[in-house]
């Protein structure tokens, strides 16, 4: 006859996050800028009524269209960032040998975003993927992006609403439920930084305002085995 512990506590459902730090990001970034910013004066040109100056979007299929030693190492980071977290999000996925699993990442769709003078991305999730990202390209530095007279320390952070947001509407709130009083976390954006989050997790790029234009690199991703379909953009890994 088995005993059932006393007690448990169980802490389910938890949203994994991965932040990680590029090391080439310093001696990378500023050509990578100079690049989006060619390719955003070519896609202007191509769509004059869709320009802004505030505001640019590309379009997501950046495997095509750059070739740069420098571009193909942040996506060699980029697809280690998705494989470190899906793994963790996995509780580690292995075998009963303690071996990990065959894999391969598809990269769905990647472009990149320049934003300033306030402009910002609502509430929103990510459709047809498993996991997003983004990865900050430049922003102005912490000291400066802080300092802004009406968004201050929240100038340009990406916010992720915890599942629980949702029910927060017609919940009771007493002493009981103050775990359920933090329905968000603020991630600050800093040049080099990694942030891959699952793709339903509600979130959104506060608004920005700053000397430097807030570029970030933002993706979709799919997780298949080693042996799945003709993803486009596949990455394996074990």
């Amino acid at each position: 006859m088995s005993h059932l512990p006393a007690r448990q506590h169980l802490a389910l459902w938890p949203t994994p996050i991965g932040v990680y730090q590029w090391p080439q990001a310093l001696e990378s970034n500023a050509l990578l800028a100079r690049v989006f910013g060619a390719l955003r004066a070519t896609q202007s040109l191509q769509r004059p009524g869709e320009a802004s100056p505030h505001f640019f979007a590309s379009n997501d299929d950046l495997h095509q269209r750059i070739a740069l030693p420098e571009w193909q190492a942040l996506v060699s980071f980029i697809v280690e960032g998705l494989r470190d977290t899906v793994m963790a999000a996995n509780g580690g996925w292995q075998d009963s040998q303690g071996q990990s699993p065959a894999f391969q990442i598809a990269l769905e769709g990647l472009w990149f975003q320049i934003s300033n003078k306030g402009v910002h991305h609502d509430i929103h999730t990510h459709g047809n993927c498993s996991w997003s990202g983004v990865y900050c390209v430049q922003v102005d530095d912490e000291a400066r992006r802080c300092a802004h007279e009406v968004y201050g320390a929240l100038n340009g952070v990406t916010r992720f609403y915890g599942p629980h947001f949702q029910h927060l509407g017609g919940a009771h709130m007493d002493l009981g439920s103050a775990y359920l009083q933090q329905p968000h976390t603020d991630i600050a954006p800093q040049p080099g930084q990694l942030v891959v989050f699952p793709a339903w997790l509600a979130h959104q790029a506060m608004p920005y305002a700053g000397e430097q234009d807030r570029i970030i690199v933002s993706f979709n991703a799919s997780v298949h085995a080693a042996q799945g379909g003709n993803q486009r953009h596949a990455y394996g890994r074990g």
